[in-house]
């Protein structure tokens, strides 16, 4: 949930220019100066949208995904036909809901960055082909820095799953791309 450059650590779409309290101070105040409390945020969803709430399950746990410190894919799927998060679990649906990550802009953005990473994939591979390691560096942050970069990421994840046939039909090049072990190697990190 924290793709892109300098961006939202919720909504990937927006610059961060503000610090959330992940755990707000009023929940725990001994969080106040906890340093893995701290989490780049937009002021939209850090002071309009988050604020103070914080949802807790019946044993207490928090029911928002920490972007910081755990994957969000066990808890939300992309769907990259409609933009949409889709909830795999109570904690992506109140993640879903506390961030509206689902409002339009969020998701045109992620349509349009579906159409846009497949081209600048195939300008990264021929970059490559040609030896231009500075065009496919050029490439490689327009792929990662670009807003909604967890397009990128859920593009390179069902890449793999079942099924991906079907969600990448009308590309299979991009496809073969982002299964491409070589592409996997340099463009995914930790990999």
């Amino acid at each position: 949930m924290a793709p892109g450059l300098e961006r939202c650590m919720y909504c990937g779409d927006n610059q961060g220019t503000d610090i959330d309290h992940f755990e707000p101070i009023r929940e725990n105040p001994l969080r106040t100066f906890d340093w893995s409390n701290h989490l780049l945020a937009c002021s939209l969803c850090n002071s309009h949208l988050k604020r103070d709430v914080f949802p807790l399950a019946v044993d207490g746990t928090p029911l928002l995904i920490d972007p910081s410190s755990e994957d969000p894919a066990a808890h939300l799927h992309l769907s990259l036909a409609t933009g949409e998060y889709l909830d795999l679990t109570d904690r992506g649906k109140e993640t879903i809901n506390v961030f509206r990550l689902n409002r339009g802009i969020l998701i045109r953005g992620r349509r349009r960055a579906y159409r846009v990473t497949p081209l600048l994939l195939k300008d990264w591979r021929n970059a490559v082909d040609k030896g231009d390691l500075e065009d496919a560096a050029d490439c490689a942050a327009a792929i990662w820095e670009q807003p909604t970069a967890d397009v990128v990421h859920a593009m390179f994840h069902q890449a793999l799953a079942p099924g991906a046939d079907d969600i990448f039909m009308d590309d299979s090049e991009a496809l073969t791309l982002l299964r491409d072990h070589d592409v996997r190697a340099a463009l995914l990190p930790g990999l």
